[in-house]
């Protein structure tokens, strides 16, 4: 199994988005990207922490390629909006790829360039690429969020 982290703004959203796909084991989310050890959603939304809201995948490569894991986080948000996704404003929604292996590092990089060079957006992409950090788990409210609704509702 391999991991893969990224941002692409409420991590509810994105989890559920990458939760449907053929090859991913689990997920979870929580924060990355900080100065502010052991943060909290209280902590991360008043924007004192420096995390950004992330989704952390496991997935098994002979299924899924983490090429195509990349297809689905473009498709999943505007890259081209600084620290925003819809509504939410903030840097914890921010757009960014946490990378787990240089191999990943290479991956995102070129994945960025043809996105930018594809004539898709009308701006620059604002995505970072950076390399994973310290991975704090968000409480268990958070964690497949959408599903729990669902099943409350019925």
């Amino acid at each position: 199994m391999e991991k893969a982290t990224w941002g692409a703004g409420c991590f509810w959203g994105v989890e559920a988005t990458f939760r449907r796909i053929q090859g991913v084991v689990s997920t979870s989310v929580g924060y990355m990207g900080g100065h502010w050890e052991n943060p909290c959603y209280l902590d991360v939304c008043a924007r004192v922490t420096g995390h950004a809201e992330v989704v952390q995948v496991e997935y098994d490569p002979q299924q899924v390629s983490y090429q195509d894991l990349l297809e689905t986080f473009w498709d999943g948000h505007d890259p081209t909006s600084l620290n925003r996704q819809g509504p939410d404003r903030g840097e914890q929604y921010r757009s960014v790829i946490f990378y787990h292996t240089p191999e990943q590092k290479q991956l995102a990089i070129a994945s960025k360039q043809k996105q930018q060079n594809s004539g898709k957006y009308d701006r620059d992409i604002v995505t970072e690429i950076k390399p994973a950090s310290a991975y704090y788990l968000a409480s268990e409210e958070h964690q497949q969020y959408f599903e729990k609704r669902q099943k409350s509702r019925k």
